[in-house]
């Protein structure tokens, strides 16, 4: 359940979203929303954030969304790389990043997936190595969003354990000016404000200091960004949902056919219904793995954001589908916005990890059930 004060902040981006609105230059509403501090809501005082979690980002993205505004780089710049920065960073990678990421006055965007890794991030073959007190960075990322409008990418990297010989995962921080490290849009259907890359880094040189955290603290690292990752994915799914039922609501109330409007049918009616609760029962779910986040609990935390994130997932194309079919041929038309909602809301059950990987997670981890793979 919200509180009150996560009640008013629901409220106060409610209003920001509704004056923007579908359609909306997402620079400018990145700007106001960087202005009233809450792109940086989750992230320490001291740097100028609202020192709230993931709980209270999650909530500005959810609202945003439901105002047919959604911000992707939410998810992103403050979710993963500010909270990665703001747990591991050094107090000079903080001062130079967290003060900027808040405002929404820099942007950061995430590079870890790869051609032929997919799913298995432990197969990255992006490797890191040292080269006098440098480092040098080489390999390919794809399907990384907002390269073009990012200051840096926070690069996921592997690094060799010199008492193992095995590869570790590792984050650097990798500005978009640096030589040999160069970006290549990729041409989608999906038409959405933020786009995405492939990325090429060609021994790319980097500084001692652009390596976040410990070097040996890979994996802790890594899932400290993708669980809030998740999060704020169902957030932004549930949002989308909203959106979707709202207009398929007003349209079913106005609607009339023979002499009554279609919502009083059940036909209508129920599905809407229906939708309606997958959607709380999903934001419920995205509730329980941002307090678990924030209280500290990475373990639980981890669970909750992969269900979170499977739920609102589902929730979202379900409601999309339904408003859809609601408007009938009117949901296919620009003036109400609904279809491209269509494949918008397929990318919550394919990214950041499959709904079948997640299936995977729970079958292994939480029923104990033997490895499929």
């Amino acid at each position: 359940m919200d509180t009150e004060d996560h009640k008013a902040l629901r409220e106060a981006v409610a209003a920001l979203g509704k004056r923007h609105g579908p359609g909306s230059d997402p620079t400018q509403l990145w700007a106001d929303a960087g202005k009233l501090g809450y792109l940086g809501v989750n992230l320490p005082e001291e740097y100028g954030g609202g020192g709230g979690g993931i709980s209270e980002l999650s909530i500005v993205l959810e609202e945003l969304g439901a105002a047919g505004c959604p911000l992707l780089m939410l998810v992103v710049s403050p979710a993963i790389c500010g909270t990665v920065i703001a747990r591991f960073g050094t107090d000079t990678q903080k001062e130079e990043w967290l003060p900027g990421l808040s405002d929404g006055t820099r942007r950061m965007a995430f590079g870890i997936t790869e051609p032929d890794a997919g799913s298995n991030s432990h197969r990255i073959t992006t490797t890191a190595r040292r080269d006098g007190t440098d480092w040098l960075l080489t390999g390919r990322k794809v399907f990384i969003s907002g390269v073009d409008i990012a200051d840096a990418t926070l690069i996921v990297g592997r690094t060799e354990d010199a008492r193992t010989g095995r590869l570790k995962p590792c984050l650097f921080i990798v500005p978009r000016d640096t030589p040999g490290f160069t970006h290549r849009p990729i041409d989608m259907e999906l038409n959405a404000a933020e786009k995405q890359f492939e990325l090429v880094l060609d021994d790319v040189r980097l500084p001692a200091d652009a390596l976040v955290g410990d070097e040996d603290a890979g994996l802790l690292q890594l899932f400290a960004g993708l669980n809030p990752e998740r999060v704020m994915t169902a957030a932004f799914a549930i949002g989308m949902g909203r959106h979707a039922l709202a207009k398929a609501i007003e349209y079913a109330r106005d609607r009339t056919v023979w002499n009554t409007p279609i919502g009083a049918h059940q036909a209508i009616a129920h599905p809407l219904a229906a939708a309606h609760i997958d959607l709380e029962l999903a934001r419920l779910m995205t509730q329980k793995a941002a307090a678990l986040y924030d209280a500290g609990d990475d373990m639980a935390a981890g669970e909750a954001a992969n269900m979170a994130k499977y739920a609102a997932g589902e929730a979202c194309v379900k409601a999309v589908d339904q408003a859809v079919h609601t408007l009938g041929g009117n949901g296919l038309t620009r003036e109400y916005g609904l279809a491209r909602l269509i494949t918008a809301a397929r990318v919550a059950r394919i990214a950041p990890v499959s709904r079948e990987m997640i299936l995977n997670f729970v079958s292994h981890q939480t029923l104990g059930l033997p490895k499929s793979y």
